[in-house]
């Protein structure tokens, strides 16, 4: 039999299997485990909207050369002939979209975001281009129907930000931000420059998954938490009261503040929520860095040291390091436009992911 349907016939049992327990009262008590259930059914049928359509083609396709050893007629052997002509390519196109789907899913992508930007080397011009950054992304969302949400931030003495936290929240939300992780360059003219030379200055993006409660247990004793009175630019007091917390996490020393609500306990539920996500990318990349595969990797390979994107304002060009894409429309870009640079590099993604299956299966063959 075709190994692609034996696959289609393995998301089959799988799916039954899981409705299954779906079924089981025993299994609703407990709720993570039926959440887990829920979205593993939910990618199962998408898998089988493509597989059972391969399995279609694939019988339609058995059935027309059945007909063409076994018959006589000379008119049914010219329909048979027609039929696999047709069908060979949809079946040929049908199973490159197969192996797609059946490219195991960064359990990630479906996560909320929570992004970082910071300003890096090139002083006030670094703190202005973080600016500009996070009105990108911010007008990104605005045209996507991702809900963004500032929860820290200190601004620049000349504008901008030297550094910006925000929560990015929708479907696919890490699955589209994640390839913005890494140090972003700016080469223009700065206001202040009187000879007209250009600048080079840069910001580092971090893009965290949201840790859920069952990812990472925060145990009382490790976080240490002071309080504090917010201040704003210059260092002057905004607030009579310790509203402002800091909360540091003994063991790996990870250290988070927020000031930007009035109240303590939103502070404080902010600055957790932001400790649980770093903590949890430690793990995430400690995992990245121990599967050669993907530490080797141009796309997604969570190293933020690299410098992936680069964005020259006389030349009115963006280049995107990693896959050698430029285009020659900075302020569309800047404005939010990053349609072509995500869909390009999940492209990138999924085809190295599909290198690695293909060169897996031909090992397996060998």
């Amino acid at each position: 039999m075709d190994a692609m349907v034996d696959k289609v016939q393995e998301l089959e049992r799988r799916y039954e299997q899981v409705n299954e327990a779906l079924s089981d009262p025993n299994v609703h008590a407990d709720l993570s485990k039926v959440v887990k259930l829920g979205k593993e059914a939910k990618e199962l049928e998408g898998k089988l909207e493509v597989g059972r359509k391969y399995k279609f083609l694939y019988d339609s396709l058995e059935a027309a050369r059945d007909l063409l050893k076994t018959e006589n007629d000379e008119e049914l052997r010219e329909m048979a002939k027609e039929e696999i002509a047709s069908l060979e390519p949809q079946l040929e196109a049908q199973e490159e979209a197969l192996k797609r789907v059946l490219i195991p899913k960064d359990p990630n992508d479906d996560r909320n975001v929570i992004m970082e930007i910071r300003s890096g080397t090139g002083g006030d011009e670094a703190a202005l281009f973080a600016g500009d950054l996070f009105t990108m992304y911010k007008r990104y969302c605005e045209t996507h129907g991702f809900k963004l949400e500032v929860t820290d931030f200190h601004e620049g003495t000349a504008g901008g930000y030297r550094d910006i936290t925000c929560n990015i929240l929708g479907p696919d939300a890490y699955g589209i931000f994640k390839f913005e992780s890494g140090v972003h360059r700016v080469q223009r003219v700065p206001d202040t420059e009187t000879q007209g030379r250009v600048h080079t200055s840069a910001a580092t993006v971090a893009v965290l998954p949201e840790a859920e409660d069952i990812d990472i247990e925060l145990h009382d004793k490790d976080i240490r938490k002071d309080t504090f009175m917010s201040s704003g630019n210059g260092g002057q007091s905004v607030n009579t009261t310790y509203s402002a917390v800091r909360l540091t996490h003994i063991p790996t020393g990870v250290v988070v503040s927020m000031q930007n609500e009035r109240s303590q306990i939103k502070n404080y539920e902010a600055a957790l929520k932001i400790l649980k996500a770093r903590l949890y990318d430690i793990e995430l990349q400690k995992r990245l860095t121990e599967e050669t595969t993907l530490r080797r990797t141009l796309v997604a390979s969570g190293d933020r040291s690299a410098k992936i994107r680069t964005y020259n304002f006389p030349q009115s060009r963006v280049t995107d390091h990693r896959i050698g894409l430029t285009v020659y429309n900075l302020q569309t870009v800047l404005a939010g436009d990053l349609d072509e640079f995500i869909e390009a590099l999940r492209i990138e993604e999924t085809s190295r992911k599909l290198g690695q299956a293909t060169a897996v299966a031909d090992l397996l063959e060998d």
